[in-house]
């Protein structure tokens, strides 16, 4: 939380000065939300009532400055104060303004109609939204990934356990030093972090800094965190390693199942994988940074490596993207399979544009299977998911297309499930364009249930029947101002003008007074009414019934859906990487134990971003210090970042920007490039570029590739000059990485 939201929960969240201390003496719906917020002590209490979420007091100024609204007051016994209101219908976006003022959100909502309600209205608090754990469409963007990362420590080794609770997504993976433990949590980039009793980290020295949530110590025991496990795997020992990634994976996953108000597992989480951060091309948060892998540093926000790329169909197929540059491979096979893949898809144009014409229409499969999971999938969701498994067929049918020899796009085709079974129920079930509430009707379709086609049937022929009672009335009584109506309070009832009332029949009962007529009705009219209004108030409870029962059928099928999803993204991930491939002529990278060698390479941002680019080689034997010379503004930092953009593409599966690529599989990519500082933190830029220095020396290995863009600045010529030499000749002598 930031320094307004910190602190003491009754500063926000209790009774005002003014208003009496003794519980008894508020009224009962204060009495009720002061009790949700004792129950939520670290978050902001939204208490819906009615058609807003209303805070008071306290917390309503603090909304009310957030959100810019106006504070306005209520008066009741207990006294005169401040109240501020969100609307349900329009609450992400005052949401949204509170997590990034740096609040957490518990909702209160009513869980009994107040019809029903004998008295107050049941409030609960249904969720917590915090910003590593938010599940709502409108909060999040499109193809991101939402973390919530915990952080313990056992001994020397870090262990970190991210959720994103969202898609159901668990990842869980273990370091042995404070480097490699930064270096992943600027990988995930979570947007909210639990830091275990013995951990600590620096969220300074992210790329972004995540909101740090205080979590009971209890909650990060062992034997909590293997109890929390065992609820989603049956050998829990078999998924993580150790007792350091237990308490991490375990803290992560009750975190949120707490916010998501689940009192046991999240039925959509059915992939935990631990992953070894060493099965990937290292990229530090440095190396990230400097290369403008997601962020440019200038003034072109937009123009980074991973826009150049990121031509993909659908949100599915973004994720895997992002996180395959995130993490390039180092297993020279599985690079090669990747790029056998690409490459088929590549040759194959009619097929290529058939899949990604299909995956146009493929919807956000893993967000919507885990709303359905969780039973929070409207109608209109299901219809989505729906309309995601009628693109498989077409996708299947490109892929069918493709020739060549690529056992990975072979794995890809045998995952991709049509479902078949989930994706009939709701075409047979749900109608094509339903509304957005599922109380209200009109959400299943005729001939899916007799029971409901006859009372829907019911209710029409009593509508039809009191269409055709005004005609009726009027040549029966000869009024010819007669008319017939309906409204919630009265009912059905026949209006007759005063100067008329002399002609009312015998069989007219008076409904209501008006100022220049009354309102009848007749025996017949009420029992139409008492028919038309049971078998609709039946007949929406039955169809909310039926509603349930097929979300809940489709939500049997989540592992499935989860497995079609994922096949689905990686398909598009393949096919927009032989898209780009063929739009901006790339070519195919080969491997060796060699050197790197390129032939007329381009670096893939600014070709993108400029008319022209003259293209040039790189000729680097393993383990040379290669020295980079030229005026200023000569291109020589473009080249040197080119080189290192060639190696990670090359090594994520991608073609790269050049006519010819040989390179060797390298293990990790360092830089130390431009200058920076962090006063705040201490740091002039002379010394964060010696510890940007040190981190390389001590790290690089024979198989590194490192670029130094100036070393020694900050300081004398001689010293800068003495540093830069050292250093050149301890990379050369000692370390034997590739460097530039």
């Amino acid at each position: 939380m930031d320094a307004d939201a910190e602190g003491d929960a009754d500063a926000v969240t209790g009774p005002p000065d003014g208003m009496v201390d003794a519980r008894d003496d508020l009224t009962p719906m204060l009495s009720q939300y002061f009790d949700r917020c004792a129950e939520y002590e670290d978050a902001l209490l939204l208490f819906q009532n009615g058609d807003f979420y209303q805070t008071y007091c306290d917390a309503a100024e603090e909304v009310a400055r957030v959100c810019e609204l106006t504070l306005t007051q209520r008066e009741d016994s207990t006294g005169t104060y401040p109240m501020a209101g969100i609307p349900v219908d329009n609450a992400a976006t005052y949401v949204e303004r509170l997590l990034d003022a740096g609040y957490r959100i518990a909702v209160a909502e009513q869980v009994e109609r107040p019809e029903a309600a004998s008295g107050l209205v049941d409030r609960a608090v249904t969720q917590v939204i915090t910003p590593g754990t938010i599940i709502d469409d409108e909060l999040l963007g499109t193809g991101t990934k939402n973390y919530v990362a915990a952080v313990t420590r056992e001994g020397g080794t870090r262990a970190v356990g991210a959720v994103d609770a969202a898609t159901g997504e668990c990842l869980v993976t273990s370091v042995d030093d404070e480097a490699g433990l930064y270096a992943e949590l600027d990988r995930l980039a979570p947007a909210e972090l639990l830091v275990g009793p013995d951990a600590s980290v620096d969220t300074e020295a992210l790329t972004v800094a995540p909101m740090v949530t205080d979590h009971e110590a209890a909650g990060m025991d062992s034997a909590a965190a293997a109890e929390t496990l065992a609820a989603y795997v049956a050998r829990p020992d078999a998924v993580v390693e150790g007792d350091a990634e237990r308490r991490a994976c375990g803290a992560a996953l009750a975190y949120a199942e707490w916010t998501q108000g689940d009192d046991g597992p999240l039925e959509y989480v059915t992939r935990i994988r631990r992953y070894d951060p060493r099965a990937a091309l290292g990229l530090d948060a440095t190396a990230i940074r400097s290369l403008e892998l997601f962020e440019n540093r200038g003034a072109g926000a937009s123009e980074t490596l991973f826009d150049v790329l990121d031509d993909t169909a659908c949100a599915l197929g973004r994720r895997k993207l992002d996180g395959w540059l995130r993490r390039p491979l180092v297993d020279r096979e599985a690079i090669e399979a990747r790029l056998d893949a690409v490459e088929a898809v590549a040759d194959a144009a009619l097929a290529r544009e058939t899949i990604r014409d299909a995956l146009h229409a493929v919807y956000d499969l893993e967000r919507l299977s885990g709303r359905v999971s969780r039973e929070r999938a409207n109608a209109r969701d299901l219809r989505s998911l729906k309309a995601t498994l009628d693109a498989v067929p077409d996708v299947l049918a490109g892929v069918d297309e493709v020739d060549g020899d690529a056992t990975r796009l072979d794995e890809v085709r045998e995952r991709i499930d049509p479902v078949d079974d989930a994706r009939d129920l709701i075409e047979r079930a749900i109608r094509p364009d339903p509304p957005v509430e599922l109380t209200d009707g009109g959400v299943i379709r005729e001939g899916f249930d007799e029971e409901l086609d006859d009372l829907r049937a019911t209710e029409r022929e009593g509508r039809a029947w009191v269409a055709e009672l005004e005609a009726r009335e009027r040549e029966r009584t000869g009024i010819d101002s007669l008319s017939v109506g309906h409204n919630q309070v009265h009912g059905y009832y026949i209006e007759v003008t005063d100067p008329n009332l002399d002609r009312v029949p015998d069989d007219y009962t008076r409904r209501q007074t008006l100022k220049n007529a009354e309102r009848f009705y007749t025996p017949a009219l009420k029992r139409r009414e008492d028919e038309i209004l049971g078998a609709a108030e039946r007949a929406d409870t039955l169809e909310y019934e039926r509603f349930c029962e097929v979300r809940e059928s489709v939500a049997a099928e989540t592992d499935r859906l989860q497995a079609v999803a994922d096949a689905l993204a990686e398909l598009d991930a393949l096919a927009t990487l032989a898209a780009v491939a063929v739009d901006r002529n790339y070519a195919r990278p080969t491997f060796h134990d060699g050197g790197i060698d390129v032939e007329a390479g381009r670096h893939p941002v600014v070709e993108a971003t400029r008319d022209r680019f003259v293209p040039n080689d790189a000729a680097l034997p393993p383990g040379s210090v290669t020295l980079v010379t030229g005026p200023n503004m000569s291109g020589k930092s473009t080249y040197m970042r080119q080189v290192a953009l060639i190696v990670v593409l090359a090594q994520m599966g991608s073609f790269v920007p050049a006519d010819a690529a040989t390179l060797p599989v390298v293990d990790r990519v360092f830089t130390r490039v431009g200058a920076s500082d962090d006063i705040a933190g201490g740091q002039s830029t002379f010394m964060r570029e010696m510890a940007e220095l040190t981190a390389i020396l001590h790290e690089a290995t024979p198989d590194s590739l490192v670029l130094l863009d100036e070393v020694g600045r900050g300081t004398s010529t001689a010293d800068g000059r003495a540093i830069a030499r050292a250093t050149a000749e301890f990379l050369h002598d000692e370390v034997g990485a590739t460097t530039l």
